[in-house]
């Protein structure tokens, strides 16, 4: 499976962005679907999953209250709407898949992802 992420740009603080990211020729329904960034110099974190069956959702603190990562089946597409978005959220977001065993389980760590997309660069100016 291949995933195609979109959706990254230049804003400016206060913005707000959707991303989003499709997995080619397979079925969103059978994967958890996380989102990670990186900044220049700094490692690959996360910032966002959502569970197989789209029931559990978690955010990292940066970015809780503020973003909202959500699946469309019909569409067979994930999405991360980011709010007030600041200059420390400037980074390349990548997708991220995941087969957990359970419907309802999330996955947070890199080393847990199957499948990674090519990352969409986020730029946020001051």
């Amino acid at each position: 499976v291949q995933l195609q992420a979109s959706g990254g740009g230049l804003v400016q603080a206060g913005g707000f962005l959707r991303l989003s990211c499709a997995p080619s020729g397979r079925d969103i329904s059978a994967y958890a679907m996380s989102w990670f960034r990186q900044a220049p110099g700094k490692e690959r974190e996360f910032v966002a999953a959502i569970s197989r069956n789209g029931a559990s959702t978690y955010y990292s603190d940066s970015v809780k209250g503020r973003s909202t990562i959500s699946k469309n089946n019909a569409n067979n597409t994930a999405y991360l709407q980011m709010n007030s978005l600041t200059p420390e959220d400037t980074a390349v977001y990548y997708c991220a898949a995941d087969r957990p065993f359970l419907l309802s389980s999330i996955t947070t760590r890199v080393s847990d992802q199957d499948v990674w997309g090519q990352g969409t660069q986020v730029t946020v100016s001051s």
